[in-house]
């Protein structure tokens, strides 16, 4: 018997942002589904329109599954896990054997397949990461339209992290999708 996906269901009762006041939580299994969908486009821009030759469907797939650690280790707070480079680097050890406690839950013949999504290639991991902090500006945008301040910080040093990456693909997304954050559904449907 395998727990594997017992354990994946569990994202469902993660929630993110644990220090700040929230007016809707968000738990890590929506989180990791808007980072999949995020990282696919910005593979597909970086295909499309830089001349890359990336596998988006893999990378989605490393998106879906980037922090499934936290389902063992719980949701570290961004501040805490960035504080300084010795818990940075510490906390990334916890996560590797917390990815390797999940990989060991599978049946043995397809870890290796799972290892292959814990374990990408560089580009990968940018494209994740820069995803990564597009959500959370999106997680940002719709707190602060809620009124809740609390974000407002976060938003602004969110979008500057987002400019610092000095990536094409994210500064076009940021472009083209962005502003539809800030709009209302109605004003989303009559564009």
């Amino acid at each position: 018997m395998s727990h594997f996906y017992a354990m994946l269901s569990r994202m469902k009762n993660i929630n993110r942002w644990g220090l700040m006041r929230n007016t809707r939580n968000e738990n890590l299994s929506e989180h990791s589904l808007e980072v999949a969908f995020i990282a696919h486009a910005l593979a597909v821009i970086g295909n499309k329109r830089l001349g890359k030759n990336f596998n988006a469907d893999k990378v989605a797939t490393a998106a879906m599954f980037h922090d499934t650690s936290e389902i063992i280790t719980g949701d570290m707070p961004t501040p805490i896990k960035y504080y300084n480079p010795e818990i940075k680097e510490a906390y990334k050890k916890i996560e590797a054997v917390a990815e390797n406690q999940l990989i060991d839950m599978l049946p043995e013949d397809l870890r290796e397949d799972f290892e292959d999504i814990y374990r990408t290639d560089k580009q990968t991991e940018v494209y994740v990461k820069a995803a990564d902090k597009i959500s959370a500006l999106i997680k940002c945008i719709e707190e602060v339209k809620m009124g809740n301040l609390e974000f407002k910080d976060a938003e602004r040093s969110t979008r500057k992290t987002i400019e610092a990456l000095d990536m094409p693909e994210a500064k076009m997304f940021m472009e083209e999708f962005i502003d539809s954050f800030y709009l209302t559904l109605d004003e989303q449907r009559s564009i």
